[in-house]
């Protein structure tokens, strides 16, 4: 992998079989993630592509036949319960609004922020800071006070789809689930920002039993 100019691009060794998409390459220009499509290259079962965190370019490999993969004991969530969805309503931050999202990595990035998601358990109301999420929709990072004890203790992620037209959303928390990070020690998850860790015991979603 070379890096330079600004831009990223491979050249395989003489005698290697490497692919993209398929097709044999010998040079490429390579994209990393920060746009959402990483060049993804393919040598035998392994699958690599750049990611960019913060200043830093990282080369994350996959091995398709890694013995992890073989011992993977699979997910365990908690029943689903129709009482955890809950109807949110967006109330909208000023354009441009940022929040410091902060990786396991100790990184720091400026990320952009839509509003608070406002809902209420019980009677009580709690408020979750929302980022950009995919179609239109947000993603949320959030830790409650079952992280720890039966799901992951950094936290889960929620993804949404886009609020209707009176500004309101689903949060269904029976599909929240563990960040990549909770599967591997390689992973540069962002953590939750502070806004989102919430004194509620939100018993839905994915648990965490430990170390895969």
């Amino acid at each position: 992998m070379h890096v330079g100019a600004g831009a990223l691009s491979w050249t395989t060794a003489a005698g290697a079989d490497v692919r993209v998409d398929g097709q044999p390459v010998t040079r490429i220009r390579v994209s990393d993630d920060s746009a959402g499509n990483a060049t993804v290259l393919e040598a035998g079962s392994l699958r690599l592509h750049v990611i960019r965190r913060g200043d830093a370019l990282l080369l994350r490999a996959q091995d398709r036949e890694h013995p992890a993969r073989a011992t993977f004991r699979g997910l365990d969530w908690f029943a689903p319960d129709p009482a955890w969805r809950v109807r949110a309503r967006l109330e909208p931050s000023p354009p441009g609004t940022t929040l410091p999202i902060v990786n396991v990595l100790g990184q720091s990035e400026r990320t952009p922020s839509p509003g608070l998601l406002v809902f209420s358990v019980d009677g009580v109301e709690y408020r979750l800071a929302a980022l950009t999420g995919d179609d239109g929709g947000f993603f949320v990072i959030f830790k409650d006070r079952t992280s720890g004890p039966s799901t992951y203790p950094a936290g889960r992620f929620l993804d949404t789809a886009a609020p209707d037209a009176q500004g309101f959303v689903d949060l269904d928390f029976n599909r929240a689930y563990s960040p990549p990070c909770a599967f591997t020690a390689f992973a540069t998850c962002p953590l939750p920002p502070r806004e989102n860790v919430l004194e509620l015991r939100i018993e839905a979603g994915e648990k965490f039993a430990g170390k895969h």
